[in-house]
Protein backbone atom coordinates (compact mmCIF):
# COMPACT_ATOMS: atom_id res chain seq x y z
CA UNK A 1 0.00 0.00 0.00
CA UNK A 2 1.33 3.61 -0.59
CA UNK A 3 1.45 5.67 1.78
CA UNK A 4 -1.56 7.96 2.04
CA UNK A 5 1.03 11.38 3.23
CA UNK A 6 2.83 10.40 0.00
CA UNK A 7 0.16 11.05 -2.23
CA UNK A 8 -1.07 13.98 -0.68
CA UNK A 9 2.11 15.38 -1.21
CA UNK A 10 3.51 14.00 -4.29
CA UNK A 11 0.66 13.58 -6.70
CA UNK A 12 2.08 14.16 -9.88
CA UNK A 13 4.90 12.04 -8.59
CA UNK A 14 3.56 9.25 -8.31
CA UNK A 15 1.30 9.11 -11.54
CA UNK A 16 4.05 9.48 -13.23
CA UNK A 17 5.17 6.84 -11.66
CA UNK A 18 1.91 4.50 -12.21
CA UNK A 19 2.15 5.87 -16.04
CA UNK A 20 5.54 3.95 -16.31
CA UNK A 21 4.19 1.08 -15.65
CA UNK A 22 1.52 1.47 -18.30
CA UNK A 23 -1.15 2.06 -15.58
CA UNK A 24 -3.91 4.32 -14.95
CA UNK A 25 -4.09 4.08 -11.47
CA UNK A 26 -6.94 6.27 -9.50
CA UNK A 27 -4.81 8.56 -7.45
CA UNK A 28 -7.47 11.72 -7.86
CA UNK A 29 -10.30 8.94 -6.71
CA UNK A 30 -8.34 8.24 -3.74
CA UNK A 31 -7.38 11.87 -3.11
CA UNK A 32 -10.69 12.58 -3.39
CA UNK A 33 -12.27 10.25 -1.11
CA UNK A 34 -9.13 10.51 1.52
CA UNK A 35 -10.31 14.71 1.27
CA UNK A 36 -14.08 13.86 2.06
CA UNK A 37 -12.95 11.29 4.99
CA UNK A 38 -10.85 14.08 6.74
CA UNK A 39 -13.93 16.52 6.10
CA UNK A 40 -15.86 14.34 7.93
CA UNK A 41 -14.21 13.27 10.66
CA UNK A 42 -13.77 16.63 11.39
CA UNK A 43 -17.41 17.40 11.29
CA UNK A 44 -18.00 14.76 13.52
CA UNK A 45 -14.97 15.65 15.68
CA UNK A 46 -16.85 18.98 16.39
CA UNK A 47 -20.04 18.00 17.20
CA UNK A 48 -19.13 15.27 19.51
CA UNK A 49 -16.94 18.26 20.87
CA UNK A 50 -19.57 20.10 21.70
CA UNK A 51 -22.00 17.51 22.67
CA UNK A 52 -19.80 16.89 25.67
CA UNK A 53 -19.75 20.35 26.13
CA UNK A 54 -23.42 21.12 25.92
CA UNK A 55 -24.07 17.66 28.41
CA UNK A 56 -22.02 19.02 30.86
CA UNK A 57 -24.17 22.29 31.04
CA UNK A 58 -27.19 20.48 30.96
CA UNK A 59 -27.00 19.39 34.45
CA UNK A 60 -26.75 22.34 36.11
CA UNK A 61 -29.37 24.53 34.45
CA UNK A 62 -32.26 25.73 36.91
CA UNK A 63 -35.04 25.98 33.72
CA UNK A 64 -36.43 22.79 33.26
CA UNK A 65 -37.86 23.88 29.94
CA UNK A 66 -34.87 25.29 28.69
CA UNK A 67 -32.80 22.11 29.49
CA UNK A 68 -35.40 19.55 27.61
CA UNK A 69 -34.61 21.85 24.72
CA UNK A 70 -30.84 20.99 25.04
CA UNK A 71 -31.57 17.58 25.22
CA UNK A 72 -34.13 17.23 22.26
CA UNK A 73 -31.28 19.56 20.30
CA UNK A 74 -28.45 17.34 21.50
CA UNK A 75 -30.56 14.14 20.66
CA UNK A 76 -30.55 15.52 17.17
CA UNK A 77 -26.94 16.39 17.32
CA UNK A 78 -26.64 12.67 18.06
CA UNK A 79 -28.71 11.33 15.23
CA UNK A 80 -26.38 13.67 13.05
CA UNK A 81 -23.63 11.46 14.46
CA UNK A 82 -24.27 8.86 14.03
CA UNK A 83 -25.27 9.48 10.45
CA UNK A 84 -21.82 11.28 9.67
CA UNK A 85 -19.91 7.95 11.43
CA UNK A 86 -21.40 5.56 9.10
CA UNK A 87 -21.03 7.96 6.36
CA UNK A 88 -17.43 7.85 7.06
CA UNK A 89 -17.58 4.06 7.33
CA UNK A 90 -18.68 4.24 3.61
CA UNK A 91 -16.18 6.67 2.60
CA UNK A 92 -13.12 4.87 4.35
CA UNK A 93 -13.73 1.44 2.76
CA UNK A 94 -13.86 2.75 -0.92
CA UNK A 95 -10.72 4.43 -0.21
CA UNK A 96 -9.33 1.26 1.02
CA UNK A 97 -10.30 -0.91 -1.63
CA UNK A 98 -9.51 1.96 -4.32
CA UNK A 99 -5.71 1.94 -2.48
CA UNK A 100 -5.52 -1.75 -2.34
CA UNK A 101 -5.81 -1.55 -6.54
CA UNK A 102 -2.82 0.74 -6.75
CA UNK A 103 0.45 -0.88 -7.12
CA UNK A 104 4.13 -0.51 -5.75
CA UNK A 105 5.74 2.70 -7.54
CA UNK A 106 8.84 1.33 -9.74
CA UNK A 107 12.55 2.43 -8.56
CA UNK A 108 13.89 5.53 -10.37
CA UNK A 109 16.42 3.28 -12.15
CA UNK A 110 14.29 0.35 -13.28
CA UNK A 111 14.45 0.54 -16.85
CA UNK A 112 11.14 1.75 -18.87
CA UNK A 113 9.03 -0.87 -21.16
CA UNK A 114 6.01 -2.12 -21.53
CA UNK A 115 6.58 -6.09 -21.16
CA UNK A 116 9.18 -8.81 -20.30
CA UNK A 117 10.60 -7.84 -24.38
CA UNK A 118 12.40 -4.63 -22.46
CA UNK A 119 14.09 -6.87 -19.73
CA UNK A 120 17.78 -5.87 -19.43
CA UNK A 121 20.32 -8.52 -19.54
CA UNK A 122 22.67 -7.34 -16.38
CA UNK A 123 25.10 -10.22 -16.91
CA UNK A 124 26.12 -14.02 -17.52
CA UNK A 125 27.72 -16.76 -15.54
CA UNK A 126 29.20 -19.68 -17.30
CA UNK A 127 28.97 -21.27 -20.67
CA UNK A 128 26.52 -23.16 -21.71
CA UNK A 129 27.66 -26.63 -21.49
CA UNK A 130 28.40 -28.07 -25.26
CA UNK A 131 27.58 -31.73 -26.04
CA UNK A 132 28.46 -33.90 -28.68
CA UNK A 133 24.99 -35.20 -28.86
CA UNK A 134 21.66 -33.79 -29.51
CA UNK A 135 20.43 -33.09 -26.35
CA UNK A 136 16.46 -34.53 -25.29
CA UNK A 137 14.21 -32.29 -23.25
CA UNK A 138 13.14 -33.22 -19.66
CA UNK A 139 9.66 -35.03 -20.93
CA UNK A 140 11.85 -37.60 -23.32
CA UNK A 141 14.30 -37.90 -20.31
CA UNK A 142 11.97 -38.14 -17.75
CA UNK A 143 9.69 -40.60 -19.58
CA UNK A 144 12.68 -43.23 -20.47
CA UNK A 145 14.26 -42.70 -16.58
CA UNK A 146 10.84 -43.83 -15.25
CA UNK A 147 10.93 -40.82 -13.26
CA UNK A 148 8.12 -38.51 -14.51
CA UNK A 149 4.64 -39.87 -15.49
CA UNK A 150 2.55 -37.72 -16.90
CA UNK A 151 -0.49 -40.00 -17.79
CA UNK A 152 -0.96 -40.72 -14.12
CA UNK A 153 -0.77 -37.49 -13.17
CA UNK A 154 -3.75 -36.02 -15.42
CA UNK A 155 -5.62 -39.50 -14.44
CA UNK A 156 -5.14 -38.15 -10.69
CA UNK A 157 -6.14 -34.47 -11.43
CA UNK A 158 -6.26 -33.20 -14.31
CA UNK A 159 -4.25 -31.41 -17.14
CA UNK A 160 -0.68 -29.72 -16.23
CA UNK A 161 -0.19 -32.35 -13.35
CA UNK A 162 2.49 -35.23 -13.36
CA UNK A 163 3.85 -37.45 -10.85
CA UNK A 164 7.44 -37.51 -10.04
CA UNK A 165 8.15 -41.52 -9.51
CA UNK A 166 11.39 -43.09 -7.44
CA UNK A 167 15.13 -41.58 -8.17
CA UNK A 168 12.86 -38.35 -9.58
CA UNK A 169 11.17 -37.62 -6.89
CA UNK A 170 14.39 -38.06 -4.31
CA UNK A 171 16.00 -35.87 -6.53
CA UNK A 172 12.90 -33.54 -6.19
CA UNK A 173 13.21 -33.45 -2.57
CA UNK A 174 17.09 -33.67 -2.40
CA UNK A 175 16.84 -30.41 -4.15
CA UNK A 176 14.88 -28.55 -1.58
CA UNK A 177 16.43 -29.77 1.29
CA UNK A 178 19.96 -28.94 -0.26
CA UNK A 179 18.81 -25.41 -0.93
CA UNK A 180 17.36 -25.07 2.76
CA UNK A 181 20.34 -25.82 4.10
CA UNK A 182 22.57 -23.70 1.87
CA UNK A 183 20.51 -20.33 2.25
CA UNK A 184 20.29 -21.70 6.64
CA UNK A 185 24.08 -21.83 6.51
CA UNK A 186 24.06 -18.14 5.02
CA UNK A 187 22.12 -17.07 8.05
CA UNK A 188 18.66 -17.43 6.99
CA UNK A 189 15.76 -19.24 9.78
CA UNK A 190 14.11 -21.68 8.19
CA UNK A 191 10.39 -21.82 8.76
CA UNK A 192 7.71 -24.31 8.03
CA UNK A 193 4.32 -22.01 7.40
CA UNK A 194 1.38 -23.20 6.89
CA UNK A 195 0.25 -23.65 3.09
CA UNK A 196 -3.36 -22.54 3.39
CA UNK A 197 -4.08 -18.92 4.25
CA UNK A 198 -6.36 -16.25 5.52
CA UNK A 199 -7.47 -13.81 3.00
CA UNK A 200 -5.65 -10.64 4.73
CA UNK A 201 -2.62 -12.76 4.45
CA UNK A 202 -2.82 -12.19 0.99
CA UNK A 203 -3.80 -8.94 1.19
CA UNK A 204 -0.70 -7.78 3.50
CA UNK A 205 1.38 -9.94 1.06
CA UNK A 206 -0.27 -8.02 -2.50
CA UNK A 207 -1.61 -11.01 -3.80
CA UNK A 208 -5.56 -9.79 -3.02
CA UNK A 209 -7.44 -8.47 -4.59
CA UNK A 210 -5.44 -8.42 -7.87
CA UNK A 211 -5.16 -11.88 -8.34
CA UNK A 212 -7.87 -13.28 -7.03
CA UNK A 213 -8.75 -14.83 -10.04
CA UNK A 214 -5.38 -17.05 -10.19
CA UNK A 215 -5.64 -18.36 -6.24
CA UNK A 216 -7.18 -21.74 -5.25
CA UNK A 217 -9.94 -21.25 -2.37
CA UNK A 218 -11.72 -22.99 -0.06
CA UNK A 219 -14.88 -20.96 0.49
CA UNK A 220 -16.06 -23.32 3.56
CA UNK A 221 -13.32 -21.92 5.57
CA UNK A 222 -12.68 -19.07 3.97
CA UNK A 223 -8.84 -20.36 3.02
CA UNK A 224 -6.79 -19.79 0.77
CA UNK A 225 -3.74 -22.16 -0.73
CA UNK A 226 -0.53 -20.33 -0.84
CA UNK A 227 0.72 -19.44 -4.14
CA UNK A 228 4.32 -18.60 -2.99
CA UNK A 229 5.99 -18.98 0.43
CA UNK A 230 5.95 -15.12 0.49
CA UNK A 231 2.70 -14.88 1.46
CA UNK A 232 2.82 -16.82 4.86
CA UNK A 233 6.33 -15.10 5.54
CA UNK A 234 4.89 -12.43 5.00
CA UNK A 235 2.18 -12.81 7.55
CA UNK A 236 4.81 -14.07 10.12
CA UNK A 237 5.03 -10.42 11.55
CA UNK A 238 1.33 -8.89 10.59
CA UNK A 239 0.43 -6.35 12.78
CA UNK A 240 3.84 -6.40 14.90
CA UNK A 241 5.83 -3.57 16.30
CA UNK A 242 10.18 -5.21 16.03
CA UNK A 243 12.10 -4.56 17.89
CA UNK A 244 15.01 -2.80 15.30
CA UNK A 245 17.98 -4.55 16.93
CA UNK A 246 16.58 -7.78 15.41
CA UNK A 247 16.83 -6.00 12.22
CA UNK A 248 17.25 -7.63 9.33
CA UNK A 249 15.21 -10.68 10.61
CA UNK A 250 16.48 -13.03 7.44
CA UNK A 251 13.92 -16.32 6.75
CA UNK A 252 13.62 -18.94 4.14
CA UNK A 253 10.95 -22.12 3.57
CA UNK A 254 9.51 -24.66 1.19
CA UNK A 255 6.16 -24.62 0.48
CA UNK A 256 4.04 -26.28 -2.81
CA UNK A 257 2.19 -23.49 -4.22
CA UNK A 258 -0.89 -23.23 -5.97
CA UNK A 259 -1.98 -20.58 -9.48
CA UNK A 260 -5.19 -20.84 -11.58
CA UNK A 261 -2.75 -19.65 -14.00
CA UNK A 262 -4.12 -19.78 -17.80
CA UNK A 263 -1.26 -22.26 -19.81
CA UNK A 264 0.04 -20.35 -23.05
CA UNK A 265 0.03 -22.55 -26.07
CA UNK A 266 3.27 -24.11 -27.73
CA UNK A 267 6.15 -24.83 -26.20
CA UNK A 268 4.79 -24.42 -22.90
CA UNK A 269 2.50 -27.26 -23.36
CA UNK A 270 4.58 -30.11 -22.97
CA UNK A 271 6.74 -31.10 -19.97
CA UNK A 272 6.72 -29.79 -16.24
CA UNK A 273 7.54 -25.81 -16.72
CA UNK A 274 4.03 -24.90 -15.80
CA UNK A 275 1.73 -26.30 -13.58
CA UNK A 276 -1.04 -25.16 -11.41
CA UNK A 277 1.01 -27.02 -8.28
CA UNK A 278 5.11 -26.35 -7.71
CA UNK A 279 7.53 -26.44 -5.39
CA UNK A 280 9.86 -23.52 -4.45
CA UNK A 281 12.38 -22.67 -1.53
CA UNK A 282 11.82 -18.99 -0.54
CA UNK A 283 14.04 -16.71 0.99
CA UNK A 284 12.84 -13.48 2.70
CA UNK A 285 13.78 -10.44 4.57
CA UNK A 286 12.57 -7.55 7.10
CA UNK A 287 14.85 -5.16 7.40
CA UNK A 288 15.34 -1.22 8.39
CA UNK A 289 14.62 0.89 5.45
CA UNK A 290 18.26 2.50 5.23
CA UNK A 291 19.80 -1.70 4.56
CA UNK A 292 17.09 -2.81 2.13
CA UNK A 293 19.58 -2.18 -0.95
CA UNK A 294 21.99 -3.99 1.06
CA UNK A 295 19.61 -6.52 1.80
CA UNK A 296 18.10 -6.82 -1.61
CA UNK A 297 22.20 -7.33 -3.30
CA UNK A 298 22.91 -9.96 -0.47
CA UNK A 299 19.47 -12.05 -1.67
CA UNK A 300 20.44 -11.80 -4.95
CA UNK A 301 24.02 -12.75 -4.71
CA UNK A 302 22.13 -16.03 -2.80
CA UNK A 303 20.00 -17.01 -5.41
CA UNK A 304 22.77 -16.87 -8.13
CA UNK A 305 25.33 -18.65 -5.54
CA UNK A 306 22.59 -21.20 -5.85
CA UNK A 307 22.69 -21.80 -9.55
CA UNK A 308 26.80 -21.64 -8.96
CA UNK A 309 26.30 -24.61 -6.32
CA UNK A 310 24.13 -26.74 -9.18
CA UNK A 311 26.74 -25.94 -11.79
CA UNK A 312 23.99 -24.73 -13.77
CA UNK A 313 25.17 -21.70 -16.39
CA UNK A 314 22.73 -18.76 -15.03
CA UNK A 315 21.62 -14.66 -16.28
CA UNK A 316 20.30 -12.09 -14.94
CA UNK A 317 17.93 -9.80 -15.88
CA UNK A 318 16.50 -6.56 -14.27
CA UNK A 319 13.03 -6.30 -15.12
CA UNK A 320 11.34 -3.48 -17.12
CA UNK A 321 8.93 -1.36 -15.60
CA UNK A 322 6.01 -3.50 -17.16
CA UNK A 323 6.62 -6.36 -16.15
CA UNK A 324 7.29 -5.60 -12.54
CA UNK A 325 5.17 -7.47 -9.87
CA UNK A 326 2.36 -5.57 -8.17
CA UNK A 327 4.25 -5.12 -4.51
CA UNK A 328 8.21 -4.96 -6.54
CA UNK A 329 9.21 -1.36 -6.80
CA UNK A 330 12.34 -3.33 -8.39
CA UNK A 331 13.33 -6.73 -9.12
CA UNK A 332 15.96 -9.16 -11.23
CA UNK A 333 14.88 -12.67 -12.42
CA UNK A 334 17.73 -15.34 -12.35
CA UNK A 335 17.17 -17.61 -15.58
CA UNK A 336 19.15 -21.11 -16.35
CA UNK A 337 20.06 -23.00 -19.50
CA UNK A 338 18.08 -25.80 -20.21
CA UNK A 339 19.55 -27.16 -23.36
CA UNK A 340 16.83 -29.51 -23.97
CA UNK A 341 14.46 -27.39 -24.13
CA UNK A 342 17.08 -24.70 -25.76
CA UNK A 343 15.91 -21.64 -23.65
CA UNK A 344 16.48 -19.93 -20.87
CA UNK A 345 13.98 -21.14 -17.70
CA UNK A 346 13.29 -18.23 -14.73
CA UNK A 347 14.12 -19.80 -11.31
CA UNK A 348 14.29 -16.74 -9.50
CA UNK A 349 12.79 -13.70 -8.91
CA UNK A 350 14.09 -11.24 -6.81
CA UNK A 351 12.58 -8.26 -5.34
CA UNK A 352 12.77 -5.27 -3.34
CA UNK A 353 9.18 -4.29 -2.15
CA UNK A 354 9.90 -1.20 -0.04
CA UNK A 355 7.58 -0.58 2.66
CA UNK A 356 4.62 -0.96 0.33
CA UNK A 357 4.02 -4.47 2.10
CA UNK A 358 4.84 -3.91 5.06
CA UNK A 359 1.68 -1.24 5.47
CA UNK A 360 -0.62 -3.52 3.96
CA UNK A 361 0.51 -6.16 6.75
CA UNK A 362 0.93 -3.06 9.27
CA UNK A 363 4.36 -4.53 10.17
CA UNK A 364 6.46 -1.53 11.66
CA UNK A 365 9.75 -0.79 14.17
CA UNK A 366 10.82 2.02 16.09
CA UNK A 367 14.45 3.25 15.17
CA UNK A 368 15.27 4.30 18.55
CA UNK A 369 12.99 4.29 21.88
CA UNK A 370 10.32 6.75 21.92
CA UNK A 371 10.36 7.22 18.33
CA UNK A 372 6.87 6.83 16.41
CA UNK A 373 6.75 3.10 14.76
CA UNK A 374 7.35 3.13 11.12
CA UNK A 375 6.85 0.45 8.35
CA UNK A 376 9.87 -1.83 7.53
CA UNK A 377 11.14 -2.77 4.33
CA UNK A 378 10.03 -6.48 3.01
CA UNK A 379 12.56 -8.26 0.49
CA UNK A 380 11.32 -11.69 -1.21
CA UNK A 381 13.49 -14.32 -3.70
CA UNK A 382 13.31 -17.52 -4.61
CA UNK A 383 16.28 -19.84 -4.03
CA UNK A 384 15.09 -21.38 -6.21
CA UNK A 385 11.91 -22.64 -7.76
CA UNK A 386 10.95 -26.04 -8.96
CA UNK A 387 10.33 -27.79 -11.21
CA UNK A 388 12.49 -25.77 -13.69
CA UNK A 389 15.61 -25.89 -11.89
CA UNK A 390 14.73 -29.73 -12.10
CA UNK A 391 14.23 -29.43 -15.56
CA UNK A 392 17.93 -27.64 -16.26
CA UNK A 393 19.56 -30.62 -13.87
CA UNK A 394 18.22 -33.20 -15.69
CA UNK A 395 19.27 -31.67 -18.70
CA UNK A 396 22.22 -30.33 -18.42
CA UNK A 397 23.70 -33.24 -16.46
CA UNK A 398 22.19 -36.02 -19.12
CA UNK A 399 24.63 -37.96 -20.61
CA UNK A 400 24.40 -39.59 -24.53
CA UNK A 401 23.10 -42.84 -23.37
CA UNK A 402 20.14 -41.35 -21.54
CA UNK A 403 21.29 -41.60 -17.79
CA UNK A 404 21.65 -38.25 -15.95
CA UNK A 405 24.33 -37.69 -13.14
CA UNK A 406 23.41 -36.30 -9.82
CA UNK A 407 25.09 -32.99 -9.11
CA UNK A 408 27.57 -33.83 -6.19
CA UNK A 409 25.78 -31.61 -3.99
CA UNK A 410 22.81 -33.39 -4.73
CA UNK A 411 24.24 -36.77 -3.82
CA UNK A 412 23.98 -36.64 0.41
CA UNK A 413 20.60 -36.69 -0.01
CA UNK A 414 20.00 -39.45 -3.12
CA UNK A 415 20.95 -42.73 -0.83
CA UNK A 416 24.04 -43.58 -2.72
CA UNK A 417 22.45 -43.23 -6.14
CA UNK A 418 24.39 -40.64 -8.49
CA UNK A 419 22.99 -41.79 -12.05
CA UNK A 420 19.66 -41.61 -12.89
CA UNK A 421 18.96 -44.59 -14.89
CA UNK A 422 15.94 -46.59 -16.77
CA UNK A 423 13.65 -47.09 -13.62
CA UNK A 424 14.54 -44.35 -11.54
CA UNK A 425 17.31 -46.34 -9.77
CA UNK A 426 21.13 -46.54 -9.66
Amino acid sequence: MLDIQFLRDHAEEAERGLRRRGIEAPVAAVLELDSRRRELLSEVEALKAERNKVSKEIGRMPDASARQARIEAMRLIGERIERLDGEVRQVEQSLHDQAATIPNLPAPDVPDGPDETANVVVRTAGEPRSFDFAPQPHWELGTSLGILDFERGVKITGSRFYVLSGAGARLQRALIAWMLDLHTRAGYREQYPPFLVRGQTLFAAGQLPKFEDNLYRDHAEDLWLVPTAEVPLTGLHMDEILEADSLPRRYTAYTPCFRREKMSAGRDVRGIKRGHQFDKVEMYVFCRPESSDDEFARMLAEAEATCVGLGLTHRVKLLCTGDLGFAARKTYDVEVWAPGVEEWLEVSSVSNCGDFQARRANIRFRAKEGARPTPVHTLNGSGLALPRTLIAVLENYQQQDGTVVVPEVLQPWMGGVDVLRPGGEA
